[in-house]
């Protein structure tokens, strides 16, 4: 009979994953320098894990921000621009920063190599768009229009992020975001 996992240090080392993956990246992540890099082997991830693609998915999982939280509250437009302000502050300066780059390597992973990385991307997007999705319908939007604009939202947000990430230019891509924010929430036509 196989011994239950320690839930706690399963934990720890995903914490300890999520920070290496931030410094070094998804791209060429290999099991045995990140097990090395963070004090444990590459059996013990694998243990812990199953194996490299679920512990990319737990990773992501783990640093992306809570959709739920932040959109769940929306009951009118004023709430609604409020998330998205907070959406924007926490994948550029706040606590998702670091994640981010996660994410943004992941897309373009998955454009890339599809067949390791479009089912975990197309995952990561949903769980953002979803909760958006159901925000502008709960405003009123019919069902496929709640989620284009929440496509517009996420999507667009995070190409001014990447932008700024590559270009340094805060003023312009909050100028921009506050720009899309406004697009995004203005009432039906």
């Amino acid at each position: 009979m196989a011994r239950p996992v320690n839930t706690e240090k399963r934990a720890e080392l995903l914490g300890q994953v999520v920070e290496y993956v931030q410094r070094h990246g998804l791209a060429d992540l290999s099991l045995s320098p990140l097990a090395e890099s963070i004090g444990t082997t590459k059996r013990m991830l694998l243990y812990y894990f199953g194996s490299r693609e679920n512990l990319i998915a737990l990773a992501l999982e783990a640093s992306r921000p809570d959709a739920h939280a932040l959109f769940d509250g929306v009951e009118d437009a004023d709430d609604l621009r409020r998330s998205a302000r907070a959406l924007w502050k926490a994948i550029t300066v706040g606590e998702q920063a670091g994640p981010i780059r996660m994410l943004l390597q992941l897309l373009s992973l998955a454009a890339t190599h599809p067949e390791t990385y479009r089912d975990i991307a197309a995952e990561t997007v949903e769980v953002m768009v979803g909760p958006i999705a159901d925000a502008f319908a709960r405003l009123g939007h019919p069902r496929a229009s709640a989620r284009e604009r929440a496509t517009l939202l996420v999507s667009g947000l995070r190409g001014l992020c990447q932008d700024r990430l590559v270009t340094g230019d805060a003023a312009r891509t909050d100028a921009a975001a506050a720009h899309l924010i406004t697009a995004a929430v203005a009432p039906r036509s």
